[in-house]
């Protein structure tokens, strides 16, 4: 088919794109709401800038340049910080997947290799927790009180499982049902969909176990979601938020006197680092974190070999002044 030029505005191609990432890529719920919140962003650029007449083909590499400085520069985040690259790179990656979808419709524009994406360092894209601080943020929710007992299972579940925190958000009590045999022992194992809507299995341990049983007892209600929000007012809409436990992962890290910034993902890598650090091998951390390719796994491997060279450093070969 011949490529041709769109009538039609930019801004107005941003709906069609998310139901065709819904319809024909299949891509998950919360990718997509994500892709509408990065390109939210894009739109609103462009109006700053009186582009939001501007048609697919008028996009040119100037606009994706001037975009690129105002994410490093001047966009912020609802809470006043400015994008890391890491972030950043999340609303350029939406930005070319529009790009795609023009391709792919044969509409006329910039392509999608135009866009580069911010350059990481390795050390900075992976940020983990020693176990002692695991320790001190699971021990600040007060479980005298059904909220803390929640916080608590969540943090748990967390360690335990190596969840993704969409992944986390969107269990269901009834998926936890065999939790009623109350061993202490056990490691459960529980089938989730995950991103890309793959199935894996993660790991409860007994520990994380008896958290989530304690935060059960405390459920006086018959809501579908496993994590509730006991402030809301509306029955059909209970469910935690990704947001409520984002902010309630970083609260209780600030409490723990954490100083670096600690989110849901932290924790992930955490989980990682830990079973790489005491001999797993990749291929199963690969299958553990849901990642579908083993090279999105390596890159723990860069922290670990990291902390093995400076336990070296620090025990092999000292001499014995004394």
């Amino acid at each position: 088919m011949r490529i041709q030029k769109s009538n039609q505005l930019i801004k107005d191609h941003i709906l069609p794109f998310l139901d065709y990432c819904e319809v024909e890529k299949g891509l998950a719920n919360n990718t997509q709401r994500n892709y509408e919140q990065y390109l939210k962003v894009f739109t609103l650029w462009l109006e700053k800038n009186n582009l939001e007449r501007l048609l697919p083909h008028q996009l040119t590499p100037d606009h994706v340049w001037d975009y690129r400085l105002y994410l490093a520069r001047t966009h912020k985040t609802p809470s006043g910080e400015y994008l890391g690259k890491k972030s950043q790179n999340y609303y350029l990656i939406a930005l070319r997947a529009l790009l795609n979808y023009f391709t792919d419709r044969d509409i006329e524009s910039l392509p999608s290799s135009k866009i580069k994406l911010a350059k990481q360092k390795s050390e900075e894209t992976i940020s983990f927790l020693d176990i002692q601080d695991i320790e001190k943020m699971v021990a600040v929710p007060d479980i005298k009180t059904p909220k803390g007992i929640r916080d608590r299972a969540i943090m748990e579940l967390f360690f335990s499982s190596g969840m993704r925190v969409s992944e986390l958000a969107a269990l269901d009590v009834d998926q936890l049902s065999f939790l009623q045999d109350n061993s202490t022992t056990r490691t459960y194992e529980l089938s989730i969909v995950g991103k890309g809507k793959h199935i894996r299995t993660i790991f409860i341990s007994p520990r994380a176990a008896k958290w989530l049983r304690d935060y059960l007892k405390t459920r006086r209600d018959v809501a579908k979601p496993l994590f509730v929000n006991f402030r809301s007012k509306d029955p059909d809409n209970v469910r935690l938020s990704v947001r409520s436990m984002q902010k309630l992962i970083s609260r209780c890290a600030t409490l723990a006197g954490i100083s670096k910034k600690v989110t849901p993902h932290t924790l992930r890598h955490t989980y990682a680092t830990d079973l790489l650090t005491h001999g797993a091998d990749l291929r199963s951390v690969q299958e553990l974190l849901g990642h579908k390719n083993v090279a999105t796994t390596q890159v723990y491997t860069h922290v670990t070999n990291k902390r093995l060279r400076n336990i070296h450093e620090k025990f092999h070969g000292k001499k014995d002044n004394s």
